[in-house]
């Protein structure tokens, strides 16, 4: 069986030896997942480090709740609380930037990430497109229903596979 890499912003990753752990860094007050104890710089740091020792391949760092209920951050917060994190990481090892804005991944790039990780799918900001294909990035496309304010409001369980598939391909949020 042959080898298939996967190539991003002209840099060849093979995947084809194991799978990568990626490791979910929230840069946030509010995380659902660690309370905050990330929220400051050099917390944010120490812990990535501590992932990559203990074998992620990936740090996807996110400046931005989704936990259900969480309010919008804008895009000068969300900057700063994961440009200085990604400009320190960059380097040590691959970056993934979760966001959905435009304005925060085109930062992120230039500090050193290789992949944006969208929770809208690529819906939430119409040049979120135009920019990944300029600037090579590889793009992991989540699903989320609704927006964070709004998921647990009659939740649906459906594919989520189809879901967001069928929410490519339309131009209304279901």
């Amino acid at each position: 069986m042959g080898v298939t890499p996967w190539k991003i912003a002209g840099e060849i990753f093979d995947l084809s030896a194991r799978g990568w752990i990626m490791g979910v860094l929230n840069v946030t007050p509010d995380s659902f997942s660690d309370g905050g104890r990330f929220f400051q710089t050099p917390q944010a740091l120490a812990q990535a480090r501590k992932m990559i020792a203990n074998g992620a391949k990936i740090i996807d760092i996110g400046g931005e709740s989704t936990r259900p209920g969480a309010e919008p951050v804008d895009v000068a917060e969300e900057k700063r609380r994961v440009i200085p994190v990604i400009k320190e990481l960059a380097g040590e090892t691959l970056i993934s930037i979760d966001t959905s804005k435009v304005e925060v991944a085109t930062a992120a790039l230039d500090a050193g990430a290789k992949i944006v990780n969208d929770v809208t799918g690529g819906r939430g900001d119409d040049a979120m497109w135009p920019l990944l294909a300029k600037r090579g990035a590889a793009f992991i496309i989540m699903h989320m229903q609704g927006s964070p304010s709004t998921m647990q409001r009659v939740p649906t369980r459906r594919s989520p596979v189809g879901h967001t598939s069928a929410r490519r391909c339309s131009s209304t949020d279901p």
